[in-house]
Parts: C-alpha cells; structure tokens; sequence
C-alpha cells in the first residue's frame, strides 16, 4: 500500500481501477523551407486556428448546457490565445525569416508563451498555462493531422491518473464513468478542480509523482476530504472507506430532507454551521451540502489574474450573484487578502512574494484605500440583494480596526449621496489570526459585531510553525494547550461584550476539535462544503452540557497528543459505532 498527500480539489470518496493518462508531447519535426512555400505555411497556420476554434466552440457549447453557463467560460481563455496578435505575428515572423515550417514555428512560439507566464509570481496565471498547452495541442494535432485523444476508451467506471488535465480532456470524459481524479499538478483553481467540484467528482490535485507511482489497473482510494491517494489498499483500508462511502451516501441523502435541520445539541444549544468558499462554482455546494449561509467568502480570486484591478461594477456583480443565490442564509464577504501566497499580477503593484509576515492583507488595504474603498461600495451594494457581512482579515490591534470601519462609513455616505441602495447596519467582524489580536480580543470586542477565529494563521503564528514546511510540519498541532487557552479567551472576550464568536479555519472540520469548540461556547463553524453534512449530525448526537465538560478537561492537558486522545475516548461513548467510524477520528 501507497499512501499519497496532494491538494484537496472535490469533496468525496472514490474507489476503483486507475485509467493511466501519461503526458506525451507531440513529436514536432523542424524542416526548412523554400521561399515559395512561406504562403502555403501562413495559410496552414490561419487553418488550423480556425479549426481549433471550431472545436473549442463545440465544447464551449456542450459544458454550458451539461454544467452551466459559468462553467462554459473557462474557455474564454483559449480564445483569447487563438486571436492573440502577437503570438500569431511572432508564427509568422518566424516561417518567414528562419523559413521554417509552420508547426516548428508555432512550438517555438508558444514555449516562449509558455516560459514568461511560468516565471511570473501569480499562482492564478501560472495555473492557466494548461489553457495555452490545451489550445497549443489541438492547434498542431490539426497541423500534422493527428486526432485529439478524448476519452472515447472508458468502457467501466474508472479513476482518472494524470499529470494534468487539460478543460477540453476533462469535459470530454464521459462523467458517468468517473470515479475521481487524481492529478500530480494543478491546485484549488486549477480546471479539473473546478469542473469536478461542479460535477461532484472527488478530485486530488498536486499530488506530484502519482503518474509515476500508479500502474493501470491498480486499485485506488481517492479521498477528496483529507486530499489522500492511497495506491493498491489493504482489504482492511478498502473495508474502512467502503463503510464511509455507505454512511456517506446516507448523508447526502439525508440533506435533501427537511430533517436534517440545523445543527442542535440535544440539550438545546445551538451552532450555525456555515461554508467557506473561494470561487463562485463553488456555491450550489454551500446549499447541496445544508451549509448554513457562507461563513468565509475569499474575495482575492476576484482580483488574482487580472491585467487591471476589477471595477466595482465588475466586484458588485460577483458578489450579488453569490448573495442572491445563498439568500436568505447569510454571506460572510472577507475582504481581499493579498500577499503571502497571493500576488496580484496588475501593473504598478510591487508585492512581497512569500512574505506571511509583510505588506498583507489588511495593512495593504489601508495603505491602498483607492483598491479599498472600491471593494467596500461594491460589498455595500451587494448587501442590498441579501444579508452581508463584512470580515476583516489579519487584523492586529484597535487602531487597524478603527481605520478600516472609518472607510466603510466614508463608503456609505457616498452611496448615500449617490442614491444606491445598502444595508445601513451591516455587519463588521474582525477575524482573529493573530495573537496580538486575540490578547486584546476584548477591546476589539467593543468595536465590531463578530469575531471569526482563523485558525490556520493563528496556529502558525503562535506556534512559530511554517504549516507549508514539511521539516517542521509535526509541530502544527490544533490541540495544543496555547492555542485552546487563546481560542477560549477569545470566545470569552466576545461573549462578555455580546458579539457572537466563529471560526473558519480548518480546524472547525475536524470532528474531535469540533467537539471541543462547541463545548467552549463557540457559536458558528464555518467549513469546507462537504463536511458539513458529518459536523452538523456530531453536534445533533451531543449534548452542550458533555461538551463543556470535556472542554474544561481538555484544557488541563499539557500536550496536544493527550488532548486529541481524550476527546476520542469521550466521542467513542458518546456516540453510535457505525457514526464513529464513520468520523475517522
């Protein structure tokens, strides 16, 4: 048995039979030409573009009707690079002055394409260069007259192993026959994700070597909730994920009646259990799963690979259409969280790559109030199609606190004067991230109404523990006694100034820590969509009154290790066998 660690893409379980895809670049051949012939090349290279933008055309066409509109614009891209000037100009220039053949030309063409966007700082526009290799492929299939391999050979249900997935590979394959995907690159925005989260396929992404790992045929499990591959299972690891697939099932089948309700301790205390999403596909997940409203939405993939910063007409229509979708549940709209891992690629931006610690976040919208102020209208507005609320991210102390609500009431006498309809009483929260902010939690408290824990920051932050570097990766630990004392002052803090506390980092997921933060008065869990269907059931099979006392008995442990291990032996009773099986905790 292999076990393989990638990124979580679509939520799910699948299991079955590899179908190998391996990435094989087309052989283009290097011939020289007579000057006679450079007509007949251009003319091959104006064919195949037509062609290739038939085809696109086709699949455009068919994603729209099978998935959605939305979806049927991931190739707005490929278009854009079949009517690129400069690209075709550089073909040209090429077959007329090295009088080369037209598919060398254009390879040569394109792998400069290629090398500029892959040395540029911006995930998002890193990621769309399996637009430019998808178009490029299809492009000199036409040239050398070879057929585009779609998956016409699935004849059973299998799981999808491949380097990448190019959006006209993955909508070709016939979703009735997909298991899930399992991918060595790609991340969170990447098209397969998006396409399998839209389609309920489970989907593992940068997994690495998986390619290199798998051989056809081989039994996988694809784990689409902790982003785990585990090649040629055991009986018995086989055994444990057919009895989560068969609880799971019931799940999903039980969320689409009225009585799976809202997440009620049997005592009575009641815990909102929301959904954190990034991009707009995601939504229909926030409803299928019987999420509560969105308690994260991350604004930034607005913004991230964007020749000029989006206008507030262009962000007020994004985020309406989330609001208006989501209504009447709530939509926690965070505003753009820029910097670390997220670099925004506009002209006159001068960022800090893989800065965590620098010009981030809030500290760069207060330095960039122009950027600001335009998101605040745009979420003001947006607030008049359903109920908003806004979340500042990586707040530190008061004053930071202070300067950013100044700017929101700024925002809303000008929509005032302007006649455009927003919320007068929207919401402000602070999300509490770092632990200078959760020591003063109680002067933050008299400035906001909300507070949302993000503990993903948070942990590293006080634990010194980079969560990306995997040398010290063992020392990111939820459980441990720093991080509980600081999650439970800051609940008391907005507890004792009459503000509601949530959280929205992963550690809200986690069924053993979910236990733990109902039973330290937590009063909204934000999530990714699909866990929230097992988080709300733990909670309706609880009562508040074992949870606290499990919480004011976990916090006298010294170590996290004792700490998880307690509350496991607590939910073991407390709970049925088959539902703690099912938890895996």
């Amino acid at each position: 048995m292999i076990k393989r660690k990638g990124i979580v893409a679509s939520g799910g379980v699948g299991i079955g039979k590899a179908y190998l895809i391996r990435e094989d670049d087309l052989y283009v051949p290097k011939k020289n030409i007579a000057h006679a012939d450079i007509s007949r090349e251009i003319y091959r290279l104006e064919e195949a573009l037509i062609k290739t933008r038939g085809q696109i055309s086709g699949i455009q066409e068919k994603i729209s009707k099978e998935i959605g509109f939305d979806h049927g614009r991931i190739f707005e891209a490929h278009f854009l690079v079949l009517e690129d000037r400069m690209l075709i100009e550089d073909v040209i220039k090429q077959i007329k002055n090295k009088k080369v053949n037209v598919e060398y030309a254009f390879s040569q063409s394109i792998r400069k394409y290629i090398d500029t966007l892959l040395k540029l700082n911006d995930e998002y526009l890193r990621e769309r260069v399996i637009d430019i290799k998808d178009v490029a492929r299809r492009v000199m299939q036409s040239m050398l007259k070879e057929k585009s391999p779609e998956f016409i050979n699935l004849k059973e249900k299998r799981i999808i192993v491949a380097h990448d997935l190019t959006p006209s590979q993955t909508a070709a394959i016939p979703k009735e026959k997909v298991l899930g995907f399992a991918v060595d690159v790609g991340g969170r925005t990447s098209h397969t994700a998006i396409i399998a989260r839209s389609l309920g396929i489970p989907a593992v992404v940068g997994l690495k070597d998986i390619t290199k790992i798998v051989k056809e045929q081989n039994q996988l499990i694809v784990d689409g909730f902790s982003g785990i591959v585990v090649v040629k299972p055991t009986k018995k690891r086989l055994d444990e994920y057919e009895k989560k697939i068969a609880i799971y099932s019931k799940e999903i089948e039980a969320a689409k009646k009225p009585k799976i309700g809202k997440a009620v301790t049997k005592d009575g205390k009641a815990v909102e259990i929301s959904a954190n999403i990034e991009l707009p596909e995601e939504v229909g997940l926030v409803k299928k799963y019987g999420a509560d409203g969105i308690g994260l939405y991350r604004t930034e993939y607005v913004f991230l690979g964007k020749k000029e910063m989006p206008s507030e007409e262009e962000q007020y229509k994004a985020y309406s259409r989330i609001v208006k979708k989501v209504n009447p549940d709530p939509v926690i709209i965070r505003t753009i969280d820029v910097g670390g891992d997220k670099i925004l690629s506009q002209p006159g931006l001068t960022q800090e790559a893989g800065s965590f610690l620098g010009w981030r976040a809030i500290r760069f919208c207060l330095a960039r109030p122009d950027i600001f102020k335009t998101q605040l209208r745009a979420i003001l507005r947006a607030s008049a199609e359903g109920k908003v609320k806004i979340m500042f991210p990586m707040i530190s102390g008061v004053e930071e606190l202070r300067q950013a609500k100044k700017l929101v009431t700024a925002s809303k006498k000008e929509l005032a004067k302007e006649g455009k309809k927003f919320d007068s009483d929207i919401e402000i929260g602070a999300m509490i991230e770092v632990p200078s902010a959760a020591l003063t939690a109680d002067f933050l408290a008299k400035e906001c109404n909300f507070f949302s824990i993000g503990t993903n920051d948070l942990i590293q932050y006080s634990l010194a523990v980079d969560r990306t570097n995997e040398k010290v990766a063992y020392l990111y630990e939820p459980g441990h006694p720093a991080v509980l004392k600081l999650i439970k002052s800051i609940i008391d803090s907005g507890h004792k100034n009459n503000i509601w506390v949530g959280m929205c980092g992963e550690m809200s997921a986690e069924p053993v820590l979910a236990f733990l933060l109902v039973g330290l008065g937590i009063d909204e869990l934000s999530m990714p969509p699909p866990q929230v269907l097992k988080i709300k059931e733990l909670i309706q099979k609880i009562t508040f009154e074992e949870a606290k006392k499990a919480a004011q008995k976990a916090l006298s442990f010294s170590v996290a290790r004792d700490v998880e291990k307690y509350l496991r032996g607590v939910l073991r009773k407390a709970l049925d066998k088959d539902f703690f099986d099912f938890l895996r905790v």
